[in-house]
């Protein structure tokens, strides 16, 4: 039995301080005021006051610690082993613009299952970003692999197939079909690196997109007399939106003005970090692209940002700084908000529910991981 004790509960909406979280095997068996301890546990963790919240889904994540998915489909798993550290419990690794041979690849890595003894983030699945994507907004990604969409690459994509979410040009020749052909096979399907107008964009949500990838970040602008992509995404209230808040990628200016037209279960914390998370500055791959990683950004060699090298605790303490919101709130965005986007249940931190828990405080740090009821990773620090 493991004690997780001396935390603040963040199971939104709800905030309970000063308690003791107990878990047997791999759910939550008790949650009790701190120090009312009637049992002995096997094993201890001490909060010391931190937040204690389901723990964070990512769905957008190109690689990490000099590995790359869409270079090396099969560091998926090492590098799922590490993703605790930045207090990940599960993902989607995903895969950028390329030769159909590396999703294959991916996917028959994930169909493979997880190494003998692994312990680590979970992988739901792909997430395809590309090929079919608008050449006008390609940012990173390599624009000899670009092309028309498909149906005969999306044949297989499912979630048994191991494809959760496809990012699309809805405005392309053929896009719309391909949208609902995703959408019968069960694939979530964005919006992303496009030049929709508000009307395409539209269309796009008609079809089925429900997403949109990396909100304002390679796609058409806001403009008063053409709203576009950013305008279509901001006031339909249904679709959820990705955010990288690094301060980078997007102004908190215009985070705040995100956050203001969509809810906490419609904004999605994401980093889009590429293989420079967690390595020191220098040169990396993204596909078939190098990137230069930097002290806070990483970028094509012409200076293109090409994916973050951010961590989601950070991006949960900016996100509250730039727009004033809550803890609750903020934590939905890392675990209730992409579970929507993936029709999953909602996490939470109950009696009976998962033990999938991320241990955190405000100052951009994570403290513990736990997945599957056991401490998968702790700061030693």
């Amino acid at each position: 039995m493991l004690l997780v004790e001396n935390v603040t509960v963040v199971s939104p909406p709800h905030v309970l301080p000063a308690r003791d979280v107990w878990i047997e095997g791999e759910r939550i068996s008790a949650i009790t005021p701190h120090g009312q301890q009637k049992r002995t546990p096997t094993r201890r963790l001490n909060g010391h006051g931190r937040f204690l919240s389901p723990g964070w889904l990512e769905l957008q994540l190109n690689g990490g610690f000099g590995k790359d998915f869409t270079e090396e489909p099969i560091s998926i798993w090492e590098v799922a082993a590490r993703l605790p550290e930045m207090g990940i419990t599960a993902f989607l690794p995903t895969v950028i613009t390329a030769p159909a041979a590396v999703a294959e690849q991916a996917r028959a890595v994930l169909a493979q299952g997880a190494p003998a003894g692994w312990r680590g983030a979970v992988p739901l699945g792909l997430h395809i970003e590309g090929p079919f994507l608008n050449p006008k907004r390609k940012g990173a990604h390599p624009p000899a692999y670009l092309r028309p969409p498909d149906p005969a690459w999306v044949r297989n994509w499912t979630p048994e197939g191991q494809v959760r979410l496809v990012t699309l040009a809805p405005e392309l020749p053929g896009a719309l079909d391909l949208v609902r052909a995703l959408r019968r096979q069960g694939v979530a399907v964005s919006m992303g690196h496009t030049e929709a107008t508000l009307a395409e964009a539209e269309a796009g949500f008609k079809a089925g997109i429900t997403y949109g990838t990396h909100l304002f970040n390679a796609m058409r602008g806001l403009h008063h007399r053409e709203p576009g992509a950013v305008g279509a995404l901001l006031t339909h209230p249904e679709i959820a939106v990705g955010l990288i808040v690094d301060g980078i990628h997007v102004h908190p200016a215009a985070v705040a003005l995100a956050w203001r037209c969509k809810t906490p279960e419609t904004v999605t914390l994401v980093t889009d970090a590429c293989a420079g998370l967690g390595m020191p500055q220098g040169r990396y791959r993204l596909g078939a692209m190098e990137i230069v990683v930097q002290e806070d950004r990483a970028t094509l060699p012409d200076g293109t940002l090409a994916g973050s090298i951010l961590r989601p605790a950070v991006a949960l303490r900016n996100l509250m700084e730039f727009t004033g919101c809550t803890v609750a709130e903020a934590v939905t965005t890392l675990t209730a908000a992409p579970a929507r986007v993936l029709g999953l249940p909602r996490p939470r931190v109950a009696v009976g529910e998962p033990a999938n828990l991320t241990l955190f405080a405000l100052d951009g740090t994570v403290a513990a991981t736990i997945i599957g009821g056991q401490v998968v990773w702790e700061n030693a620090g």
